[in-house]
């Protein structure tokens, strides 16, 4: 079964996690959210969601992707936590999946994972992602890196998710007893 990290960081955007999450899990894949802190994480409009996990337990090879929903100021925590970046490396030098939502890709910019990729974002965030080449699509995958837009993408990403983990039948199955139309 695979198996995903989500990390949390306060002031995340709750639509992108909880729906990645759900999804995910409705796939049956072994999902792990993980704080920066010990205890509740706080999102952006107060939903506290207790994770799962610290992120001091989160291993590259304990895991087939990571994922860092977006949301402000959870991105921003994202990005001013070392611990992040350098899980975000180690996954991709490990030729893991990486992925981010919203704002988050821009982590994995300053990660430098995205360097020549092409990549997508939440609209204000397009010139913060470095070298990515922008493109204004729903989800976009380049090698091992997906990344989306924002809250209206999040079941898309998460589906694309599944896809690239347990198959093109299983997003399918997933999306229609979700009823979400296809793009």
């Amino acid at each position: 079964m695979p198996r995903v990290a989500v990390i949390l960081a306060e002031g995340f955007e709750e639509v992108e996690a909880i729906a990645i999450i759900d999804v995910l899990r409705r796939a049956e894949i072994d999902v792990v959210a993980a704080g920066l802190h010990d205890g509740a994480v706080t999102s952006a409009r107060k939903v506290r969601v207790v994770p799962d996990a610290l992120i001091d337990s989160i291993r590259a090879e304990d895991f087939d992707m990571i994922v860092l929903p977006g949301g402000q100021p959870g991105s921003d925590n994202l990005n001013a936590d070392k611990r992040v970046k350098d899980l975000v490396r180690d996954f991709h030098l490990k030729g893991k999946l990486t992925g981010a939502i919203c704002a988050a890709p821009y982590v994995l910019a300053n990660a430098g994972v995205l360097e020549g990729r092409h990549a997508t974002s939440y609209p204000t965030y397009r010139d913060r992602l470095g070298s990515a080449v922008y493109e204004e699509k729903t989800v976009v995958e380049d090698g091992n890196v997906l990344t989306s837009r924002g809250p209206g993408t999040a079941l898309y990403f998460g589906l694309a998710i599944v896809e690239r983990l347990m198959g093109k039948e299983k997003a399918q199955k997933i999306r229609g007893a979700m009823l979400v139309q296809p793009l």
